[in-house]
């Protein structure tokens, strides 16, 4: 008896693209030539590999499909394969083939305000990508905006919902956070009449991520959460590991090291490391900033909090002053310092006895019963006939502020970006 062949998964897929693209319904907004039709189907198999994670795959029709595309009459089909190939390089760090469909987005912007009649939203849209391909962040929040407007006009839901989106991201990278989670609002309100799973997905990983820019860290967790469940239930794993890294800095910023280093291991241990090489050294980086379990304390200056591995999260917001001893003291372990030299780097005067002595010794006192764990006493601030250091023993580690941020970031735009 012979063996039945079963067809591969992949096979399957290209005949279930191959057969849209043969449906009448779908060859009504289509030009007939059979090579645009086969560009269809590239198109659509490409978009799933993507979506899969399989960037190899995914890029490899992405190619075919651009090569089958004609202008001007796919101008705006041509944008998006730039696009995806552009996320594509750029977090796999192929700079120079990132950098080449860059400009030959640039050049199609040219060549389309020529062929067009009119402006309209999609050509706004784009013009925007651009900019922001370019760090041009004033003028595409510009064409964004206009780009949401025209959409009204012309009565394109989804282009709304994409240009919203846009706009969020571009005022994340302006760092306006609040504008950010403005926009993500009424972006909300949108998805909920259009059912994107996709884009909901991504908006509420950039929720999470604007909620901890602005110390939320507590309210971010459930957006993260909301994230994954919308992508999985779309089937959608290239921004799996990018929620779990953001969830995991989160935490990390709580003081919850260990469940922190646990998703940047579950991260770490499913990504591609071929295709998502940014990826693997942002996890890394977060790794090392947390790796050792023996921290005892943890002091993020910039959002005003620490975490004393016992007591847990301290909120510093309205304490600046204990802050800054804090921060004085631990930032050189063994170092003491007088009271002439509290006054004058805390407070910023002459040392005055009547008006130093009893504002030093309550400061103090007052930080000591902040960050020291009941039934130690005085594990942190020590003090001696030369003044008040931070105990040299402790194991203290301060936050890498803007660490991940700095992390090269080609075309400034991030996989969970719509295209």
């Amino acid at each position: 008896m012979d063996t039945i062949q079963t067809p591969s998964v992949e096979t399957l897929m290209t005949k279930a693209v191959v057969d849209l693209a043969k449906d009448d319904r779908f060859l009504a907004h289509l030009p007939t030539e059979s090579s645009r039709i086969e560009g269809q189907g590239h198109y659509r198999l490409a978009k799933i590999f993507y979506d899969k994670a399989d960037f190899e795959k995914a890029e490899e029709h992405f190619l075919m499909a651009l090569a089958r595309t004609e202008l001007p009459q796919d101008a705006f089909a041509i944008f998006k394969i730039y696009g995806f190939l552009i996320r594509i390089y750029s977090e796999s760090l192929n700079e120079k083939e990132a950098m080449k469909y860059i400009q030959l987005s640039s050049e199609l912007l040219d060549q389309t305000v020529a062929a067009l009649p009119s402006l309209n939203a999609e050509y706004f849209y784009n013009a925007a990508v651009v900019n922001t391909y370019k760090g041009e962040f004033s003028e595409a929040h510009k064409n964004f905006n206009q780009a949401y407007r025209k959409a009204q006009t012309e009565n394109e839901p989804e282009l709304m919902a994409k240009s919203l989106y846009a706009m969020a991201t571009n005022a994340y990278q302006m760092k306006n956070f609040q504008d950010t989670i403005n926009h993500l609002n009424q972006l909300n309100e949108l998805l909920n009449i259009l059912k994107k799973g996709y884009l909901k997905g991504s908006m509420h990983l950039l929720w999470g991520n604007a909620l901890r820019e602005l110390g939320d860290y507590s309210s971010s967790l459930p957006q993260y959460d909301l994230a994954m469940k919308l992508l999985h239930s779309k089937r959608c794993w290239n921004m799996h590991n990018y929620v779990l890294l953001n969830k995991g800095i989160s935490l990390k910023k709580m003081g919850e090291f260990s469940k922190a280093l646990m998703l940047f291991g579950l991260a770490q241990n499913s990504l591609d490391d071929e295709y998502f090489k940014r990826l693997e050294q942002l996890i890394m980086m977060e790794v090392e900033d947390v790796n050792d379990s023996s921290v005892d304390l943890y002091l993020d200056r910039h959002n005003r909090v620490i975490h004393e591995k016992a007591l847990g999260v301290i909120d510093f917001k309205h304490r600046f002053v204990l802050l800054e001893i804090l921060f004085l003291l631990a930032q050189t372990p063994g170092t003491y310092y007088n009271k002439e030299d509290l006054a004058k780097m805390i407070w910023k005067d002459e040392y005055n006895p009547l008006i130093h002595d009893k504002l030093i010794y309550t400061s103090i006192s007052r930080l000591r019963k902040l960050i020291e764990p009941k039934g130690i006493k005085r594990q942190y601030i020590l003090r001696g006939k030369d003044g008040y250091t931070f105990n040299p023993r402790v194991n203290a580690r301060f936050h890498k502020e803007n660490e991940v941020v700095k992390q090269k970031n080609i075309a400034n735009i991030e996989i969970s970006s719509p295209v």
